[in-house]
């Protein structure tokens, strides 16, 4: 009984870990993007279009967003939000304020550095989608959002998301948001990405999880 509560607790501390890595990554990738200069992501848009005319911060502004979007969730789908959904709408936030705050991420001068910010951005939000998902502490605000949609319409993923991100793009755009070139390339290319970086980070936290059990039970085994 003892082994398994152990073992329980190790597999707790592993996901959690391996989650909050996912966020840790994933923000720095957003504020590579903002730092570049070059436009953001269209839910990024947003948020900077919310600090630009309201105040507040960037990090904020995720946080108040994310919160209303899963009150709208859990009312669409008569379910309370999981854990993990809560802590990415909070620790996301966070996390890009923090970020922002680090003065050596400032915008390149030159256009090369900051194309090469932009990219190496959007690649790191890809490897951090794929950290944080693998370790299926539950879904981001928007994501839930998403399935929550896609439940009640019956319409495809594909299609609510791109539904969901050219309304918030508009609303960013009014509100003064950074729309360019990054936008674009990040819109088109982060679902492959993502489609690269999941297989592999679910490999590894696999794993992870798996040498943690069997470590485990070689434990037992030699005990007994």
């Amino acid at each position: 009984m003892q082994g398994e509560r152990s073992l329980g607790r190790k597999l707790f501390f592993a996901k959690w870990s391996i989650y909050f890595i996912g966020l840790l990554i994933m923000a720095f990738g957003i504020v590579l993007m903002i730092r570049a200069n070059l436009g953001s992501a269209p839910w990024d848009v947003f948020h900077i279009g919310l600090f630009y005319q309201i105040g507040l911060t960037i990090g904020t502004w995720s946080i108040i967003v994310g919160f209303f979007i899963l009150m709208i969730s859990s009312i669409i789908s008569k379910k309370l939000p999981q854990i993990g959904a809560f802590l990415n709408m909070l620790m996301v936030g966070i996390f890009i304020d923090l970020y922002l705050m680090v003065p050596q991420l400032h915008t390149p001068d030159t256009i090369m550095g900051k194309i090469a910010m932009l990219v190496l951005g959007i690649m790191i939000i890809g490897i951090g989608i794929g950290v944080y998902i693998s370790s299926r502490c539950g879904a981001g605000p928007r994501d839930s959002l998403m399935i929550s949609l896609t439940q009640v319409t019956g319409w495809k993923v594909q299609y609510i998301r791109l539904g969901m991100e050219l309304v918030v793009l508009c609303l960013g755009w009014l509100l003064g948001g950074p729309i360019f070139i990054g936008t674009i390339l990040f819109s088109l290319t982060i679902g492959s990405i993502v489609g690269l970086t999941l297989p592999a980070c679910q490999k590894a936290t696999d794993l992870i999880l798996y040498k943690i059990q069997h470590r485990n039970d070689k434990k037992v085994t030699l005990q007994i």
